[in-house]
C-alpha cells in the first residue's frame, strides 16, 4: 500500500497541493491546490454535478453564501451542539479530541508516559467571524456545513421552480471548521470543501428506509465507476452516541487509507430537524396536504475524495511511478509531444495539433527532454495519452498516441484525434 508521506512528496512535486502560506512556514489545517490539484478538484466536482444534477430530473442546485444571519445557527441547533470532546495535555498545554485514543497515546510517549489529562470538556468547532465597521461588530460564523443554505433557501426553491416532493437540492461549496487536530495532509483540515444533496421525502418510515438504501447504494457505485477497488470502501453505521445532533440514522462510506479506515462522505436520515427547525413545511398542489418533509443527506468531502483517488491511482512499477487516474479525473486529458525541437516543421505541427485538441480537452505541451522522460513524467502526474508527431506525421497527417495504463501505441489521424477522445472518454 501506498504511503501518505508518498502521496505528499508527490503532490508538491507535481503541483497538486501545497501547504496553505508555505513561504511563511504553512498554516495548520490549510491547503492550497496548484495547477494539476485545482483540476482534480474541478473534475471531481463536475462529476459528481453531473451524476446529482445534469442527469436527474428530481434535483436542482443551489450555491448559498458561506456568512449567513446567525440565528440560521442558533435554529439548526451548531451553536448549542456542534461540538466535539476535548482534552489538554496538563503537562504542554496540547489539545486533542477525546475520542480519538491513539493520538494521546503517541502524545504520552513523546513524554515518556508522564502526562495527564483534563477532563473532556465540549469545543464548538464553529468558527466565528465579525462583521461590520464600527463597534460593536455583528457577529457570524464561516459555515461549518453547506447544508444549512440549502434548508434556508428551501421555500425559495419551491416557489420559483417546478419541484414536486420527492426532490433534492444539491451544493458545492466551502465550509470551516475550528479542528482541533488538523492531519493526515488534507484529509482533516480546517477549511475544506463539500458536495452534498439534501433529498425531500414525505414523512413515511418506508419511504426513509427506501431512499436512505437508495441513496446509499447511489453514492457506493459512483466512487466505484470512477476507479476505487470496492476492496478500499465499504459502509459504516453510526453508533447512537456518535451520531450528529441532527441524525435519526447515519452511515459513513470509508476508505481503506495508510492510516486506517476513514470517512469521507455520509449518508444521513436527518428526518424533519432542519425544517423544523426553520418552520417550513411544503404543500402538496393536489392533494393539498401540507406537512414538514423528512431529508436524507448525503454530504461528501471534496478535499477527502481527491486525497482517496490520488492513494487509489499511484502506483510503483519496475521503471515508472504512474497515477491510473481515471481519465474524466485526470487534470490533464493528453501531452503533446513534438518527436524533436530542433525541426521547425515538426514543432510548428505538433503546435498545430495542441491548438486543435486545446478547444475540447485540458491539454499538456512538453517538448524538453528525450520522449522517454516526457513519457514518464505525464505517468507520473496521471495524463492517459500522449501524443507524438514525428517525421511521419510531415507524410500522412497521423500522429503516434500512446496510453498511460497500458504503454501501447497506435497511429490516429490527426483529424479524427477529438473524436477518438470524447469517445474515451465516454468508455
Amino acid at each position: 500500500m501506498v504511503t501518505l508521506d508518498k502521496i505528499v512528496a508527490l503532490a508538491k512535486r507535481r503541483g497538486y497541493i501545497y501547504p496553505g502560506s508555505d513561504i511563511y512556514g504553512g498554516i495548520t489545517g490549510f491547503w492550497d491546490y496548484g495547477p494539476l490539484g485545482v483540476e482534480l478538484k474541478q473534475n471531481l466536482k463536475s462529476a459528481w454535478w453531473k451524476s446529482m444534477v445534469q442527469l436527474r430530473d428530481d434535483v436542482v442546485g443551489v450555491d448559498a453564501a458561506i456568512i449567513m444571519n446567525p440565528k440560521v445557527w442558533v435554529a439548526s441547533g451548531h451553536t448549542d451542539s456542534f461540538t466535539d470532546p476535548l482534552v489538554e495535555c496538563k503537562v504542554c498545554h496540547k489539545r486533542f479530541r477525546a475520542d480519538k485514543v491513539d493520538e494521546q497515546k503517541e502524545h504520552a510517549n513523546e513524554h515518556e508516559g508522564n502526562v495527564q489529562w483534563t477532563e473532556p470538556k465540549q469545543f464548538n468547532l464553529l468558527t466565528e467571524v465579525y462583521l461590520g465597521v464600527t463597534e460593536p461588530k455583528q457577529k457570524s460564523y464561516l459555515r461549518g456545513e453547506i447544508t444549512q443554505g440549502v434548508f434556508v433557501n428551501f421555500r425559495n426553491v419551491i416557489d420559483s421552480s417546478r419541484v414536486k416532493i420527492p426532490f433534492g437540492i444539491a451544493q458545492i461549496g466551502k465550509a470551516f471548521r475550528n479542528e482541533i487536530t488538523p492531519g493526515n495532509f488534507t484529509f482533516r483540515s480546517r477549511e475544506f470543501e463539500q458536495m452534498e444533496l439534501e433529498y425531500f421525502i414525505k414523512p413515511d418510515e418506508k419511504e426513509g428506509e427506501r431512499w436512505f438504501e437508495y441513496w446509499k447504494e447511489q453514492r457506493m457505485k459512483w466512487y466505484q465507476d470512477l476507479g476505487i477497488s470496492k476492496d478500499n470502501l465499504r459502509f459504516r453505521d453510526h453508533e447512537e452516541k456518535e451520531r450528529a445532533h441532527y441524525a435519526r440514522f447515519a452511515t459513513d462510506i470509508e476508505y481503506r487509507a495508510p492510516f486506517g479506515w476513514s470517512e469521507f462522505e455520509g449518508i444521513h436520515h436527518r428526518g424533519d430537524w432542519d425544517l423544523g427547525r426553520h418552520k417550513l413545511t411544503y404543500k402538496a398542489e393536489i392533494a393539498g396536504e401540507e406537512y414538514t418533509p423528512w431529508v436524507i443527506e448525503t454530504s461528501g468531502g471534496v478535499d477527502r475524495a481527491a486525497l482517496f483517488f490520488l492513494l487509489e491511482a499511484y502506483k510503483e512499477e519496475e521503471k515508472r511511478i504512474v497515477l491510473r487516474l481515471n481519465p474524466i479525473l485526470s487534470p490533464i486529458k493528453a501531452a503533446v509531444f513534438p518527436l524533436v525541437s530542433n525541426k521547425p516543421e515538426i514543432v510548428a505541427k505538433a503546435k498545430h495539433v495542441y491548438q486543435l485538441l486545446k478547444q475540447d480537452l485540458m491539454v499538456a505541451w512538453d517538448d524538453r527532454g528525450n520522449i522517454g522522460k516526457r513519457y514518464l513524467a505525464q505517468d507520473e502526474i496521471g495524463t492517459p495519452w500522449c501524443v507524438t508527431v514525428d517525421y511521419t506525421t510531415l507524410e500522412d497527417d497521423t500522429v503516434t498516441v500512446r496510453d498511460r495504463d497500458t504503454t501501447k501505441q497506435e497511429r490516429i489521424n490527426i483529424s479524427q484525434l477529438v473524436k477518438y477522445f470524447q469517445e474515451k472518454l465516454r468508455e
